[in-house]
């Protein structure tokens, strides 16, 4: 009896001890959970080309304690993100492009009404594998040549595209549909922004074509300039003839507009208005605007003269919203397009 009495109570024990760490964890969870509910988050989307400029300075601006806020900072691709965007869903929007016709009429549609700022210049890069010793150049025709609908299936060896090269596969790699690096590459080459061969590799993220190309000698791509400076050392760039030369994308040769059709401005758009976090966005849009510079320039990409700047700033602090470029992806855009037009929303 003793014996059953001491295994009962034995039992109860450890029952009760259970029941107590599993309280413990609910409290614990329900802890996490509420304070997850409570600290305020600006929520970040779209551009893997923009990324690397928007993650610097989101780590930079949680780095101080005085800012009682989270940043989450996704990759969708610019299409992509202004889906999220122009739906309320975010906070801030990373793009390549600058937000199309169909996009400014959903976030109307939606009472999203954005702020438009430039942050930098990019230099659109054709990247091969190092392995790669015949080609040194492509020109835009070339280009077109591999990139058009007409190449699919047709065009799949490198003698394809110029007889001196060798006859061997030719493997691609580019940016996926909802990236705005697809839309302006396509505008730029081919001629349209949607209009593209299929039979290729394609990703949203540019590190993911950085690698692929990275790993295949018979590889050509198309990314960020900033993703080409990271893999450096396992990547080989092209140089681009638009009918004027060779040209291989640099600070010098965007600034100097050489590099074309390849150059591009890259934007953050901000729905200031109708966010829950107008403070800690506010905050985090002047550091934006004060930081970019320096890091767009040490991640790779050109910065802007300092009256972009503060055009931003005077943009910012005007509430002023909408785009200078109506709803148009331009091509051959030059720094000087930035500077000061009247927004359209």
């Amino acid at each position: 009896m003793n014996t059953i009495v001491k295994n009962l109570a034995l039992a109860l024990g450890i029952f009760a001890i259970e029941i107590g760490s599993t309280a413990t964890a609910n409290t614990s969870n329900q802890t996490q959970l509420l304070a997850q509910a409570t600290t305020p988050t600006i929520k970040i989307d779209g551009s893997s080309t923009v990324y690397p400029i928007t993650n610097a300075i989101a780590k930079e601006f949680q780095a101080d304690p005085a800012n009682k806020g989270q940043v989450e900072v996704k990759i969708s691709g610019t299409t992509g993100g202004f889906e999220k965007f122009c739906a309320g869903k975010t906070d801030i929007s990373n793009a390549s492009r600058p937000i199309l016709q169909a996009e400014m009429e959903t976030c109307k549609k939606n009472g999203v009404r954005y702020m438009e700022f430039p942050i930098a210049f990019d230099a659109l890069t054709i990247a091969i594998n190092p392995q790669n010793d015949w080609a040194k150049d492509i020109t835009v025709a070339e280009l077109k040549k591999m990139w058009e609908p007409a190449a699919q299936g047709k065009i799949l060896r490198w003698n394809q595209v110029r007889s001196t090269w060798p006859d061997r596969p030719l493997k691609l790699f580019g940016a996926g549909d909802k990236s705005g690096t697809f839309d302006y590459f396509n505008e730029a080459i081919v001629g349209k922004a949607k209009l593209t061969r299929k039979d290729y590799t394609p990703s949203e993220d540019d590190e993911v074509l950085a690698n692929g190309i990275s790993k295949d000698p018979n590889a050509l791509g198309y990314f960020g300039y900033a993703y080409y400076q990271e893999n450096e050392s396992k990547l080989k760039l092209l140089a681009v003839d638009n009918g004027k030369g060779a040209i291989l994308p640099s600070t010098e040769t965007v600034e100097k507009n050489q590099y074309q059709p390849l150059s591009r401005p890259l934007f953050i758009y901000v729905n200031l208005r109708s966010s829950t976090n107008r403070k800690l966005l506010s905050k985090f849009v002047l550091l934006y605007i004060n930081k970019v510079a320096k890091i767009a320039d040490s991640v790779g990409y050109v910065q802007l003269p300092s009256a972009v700047r503060d055009i931003n700033y005077i943009n910012f602090n005007k509430g002023k919203t909408g785009t200078v470029f109506g709803g148009k992806a331009r091509i051959n855009s030059k720094i000087s397009d930035l500077l000061p037009k009247k927004p359209v929303y």
